[in-house]
């Protein structure tokens, strides 16, 4: 997949051991879940969303919103928890966003969402873990 070095690193084997198929596909080989598909995406109650491939704390609950295309939206990932990179494939570019600690493919983010950053990172529910606040 990547060439860069992350601090959690597994064989091929381990991650289709540890992953769905649908996770293996989405989140290792850049894939894109099906718009609307992820229970997750109507997720609101307060607490953190984690990279399903390393438990990673991601995305807080609180920064979440309603964006319409039918992916869990985010203004900003937690400090530190998410890298991104240039992706050029289906004949565009845009951002792709990837797991910080083991490399895992989220989903990509853009420059058009609300205040008060703009951003919008638009994320494959299935690559993320939900855990509620305590």
């Amino acid at each position: 997949m990547d060439a860069q070095n992350f601090p959690v690193t597994r064989t091929d084997a381990e991650w289709r051991e540890r992953l769905s198929e649908e996770q293996y596909y989405i989140m290792r080989q850049h894939g894109t879940e099906r718009p609307g598909s992820c229970a997750l995406l109507h997720e609101k109650r307060p607490g953190t969303f984690s990279c399903a491939g390393c438990d990673t704390p991601l995305f807080a609950a609180t920064l979440k919103f309603e964006s319409g295309t039918g992916w869990p939206s985010f203004n900003d990932p937690i400090p530190g928890s998410v890298e991104t990179t240039t992706d050029r494939s289906h004949g565009m570019v845009r951002t792709e966003v990837h797991c910080a600690t083991c490399g895992s493919h989220l989903g990509h983010v853009f420059p058009d969402g609300p205040p008060p950053t703009g951003l919008r990172y638009c994320i494959n529910g299935v690559a993320l873990n939900f855990t509620p606040e305590a």
